[in-house]
């Protein structure tokens, strides 16, 4: 029996053993496509020289120095990398270990920047239902996902109000305009900042693309344009997760950017070091970097591993790669491919309601009835179904379960390594299909 706890507790899951490109290989030999980049991190593949170099040689320099003494050559080298390509309101950066700990430095940071700026009464977030920003409580307390809440819902920060996601598939009613479900949507949010308090409010924060809860669902034009003018009308900040959909899984090194606004901070991680190394990220508006040098003076926050030099060289390295062999460029062309085969395999499929996402970020909803959508009852599991039928096919997936409301619905998320290529999406595609058939026919059965 292992010693180590795993997530499942009664069940021992395969070692993986070795990694390369594409490619994880189990102790068991077993070789399966990385079809999710683990949970949309592995963005430049495993095991490539550049970043396992980097690793190496940042090793023979320091290993570690506490950021309340020092700081680092790699930290400071990715910053400078991240800032230079960023929107230029953006000009400042920090990095901890994961995005988990990212967010709760945004909510930590907004509401510092409230507090430099004489707006200490501020202490309530609006976020949005079905979303996801972390496991630590801070950033369950802005998640909508009821399921992960709610064995520590007693213990989550109270003052987080939720709103409607931007779910066009389940909130769209039928007969409403794009238009019409915009402004709906639009109306509660600034509903709820009045019901609140507007000077109550510290930040909204949502994803733009939302990644596991509700399986590659974005905005459609001009909603994030409405949230930020909300936001600036009533002088709250606005915070953009991007931990999975940034740093180029969308086809744009941001995914804010389609959405054409900027955020006052925006969260990264996944794509950040690529899973090299543990880390996670702000980017930071001028306004509060202002606020903070002609304020106290300092940043109220920090970890033990913040700003972790060989973290930070291993990030750095992913970056240049992404860079230097146009990855970016190759998601946006292959994403095409990615979309089109998904329609293709899925487009008549009685069991799949939806498809949607673009670039490396792509999903397909799942349905006991495609007319009526009408989701698998949960006790199936389906999603835990098509992760292990899958994985019998030599492809390893992102099922998720809770889709429609945190208990009810399942997706499967495709957001494989940006070195993806057209044959490779193609394969990728045909063994979720086939791990999809397998899972249904066996919760068929299941059902009697």
């Amino acid at each position: 029996m292992s010693s180590l706890l795993h997530r499942v507790v009664a069940e021992q899951p395969p070692i993986a053993r070795k990694g390369a490109r594409l490619v994880i290989k189990g102790a068991d030999g077993r070789e399966v496509i990385d079809g999710s980049g683990g949970a949309a991190v592995a963005c430049v593949g495993h095991g490539h020289p550049k970043v396992i170099a980097a690793i190496t040689e940042a090793l023979g320099d320091i290993a570690y120095a506490h950021t309340g003494i020092y700081s680092n050559a790699p930290a400071e080298a990715l910053a400078a990398h991240l800032v230079a390509r960023a929107p230029e309101a953006l000009t400042a950066a920090y990095f901890v270990s994961s995005g988990s700990e990212a967010t709760e430095a945004a909510l930590k940071l907004a509401r510092q920047f409230m507090v430099e700026t004489g707006e200490g009464q501020r202490d309530h977030f609006i976020a949005r239902r079905q979303s996801y920003h972390g496991n630590t409580l801070g950033a369950l307390a802005v998640g909508g996902h009821v399921g992960r809440r709610a064995p520590y819902e007693p213990i989550l920060n109270q003052k987080v109000r939720l709103v409607s996601p931007c779910y066009a598939y389940r909130g769209q009613r039928a007969g409403e305009t794009v238009e019409a479900y915009r402004t709906r949507l639009l109306d509660e949010i600034e509903a709820t900042f009045q019901e609140v308090g507007p000077d109550r409010v510290i930040a909204f924060i949502a994803e733009p693309v939302v990644g596991a809860t509700l399986g590659a669902v974005g905005a459609m034009p001009h909603y994030f344009e409405g949230v930020a003018e909300i936001c600036r009308r009533h002088g709250a900040l606005l915070i953009l997760d991007e931990v999975m959909c940034g740093l180029g899984r969308m086809g744009e090194r941001h995914a804010f950017e389609a959405d054409h606004v900027v955020p006052d901070i925006s969260v990264i991680a996944k794509g950040l070091g690529g899973g090299y190394q543990p880390i996670g990220g702000l980017l930071i508006h001028e306004r509060i970097v202002a606020a903070l040098r002609g304020g106290s003076g300092v940043h109220a926050h920090g970890h033990t591993y913040s700003a972790h030099p060989i973290a930070c060289a291993a990030a750095l390295a992913v970056q240049q790669v992404v860079e230097e062999e146009n990855l970016i460029e190759n998601v946006r062309t292959v994403g095409k491919i990615l979309t089109a085969r998904l329609h293709e395999t899925f487009g008549d499929h009685p069991h799949v309601g939806d498809i949607r996402g673009r670039g490396f970020f792509q999903a397909v909803e799942l349905v006991a009835d495609r007319e009526t959508k009408t989701p698998f009852a949960p006790g199936l599991k389906l999603a835990d179904r098509v992760k292990h039928h899958a994985y019998l096919h030599g492809l390893a997936c992102y099922p998720s379960a809770g889709t429609v409301d945190g208990r009810m619905g399942d997706h499967v998320l495709l957001a494989p390594p940006y070195i993806a290529t057209e044959d490779d999406v193609a394969t990728i595609v045909a063994r979720m299909a086939a791990g999809i058939e397998d899972a249904i026919k066996a919760a068929k059965t299941a059902a009697g």
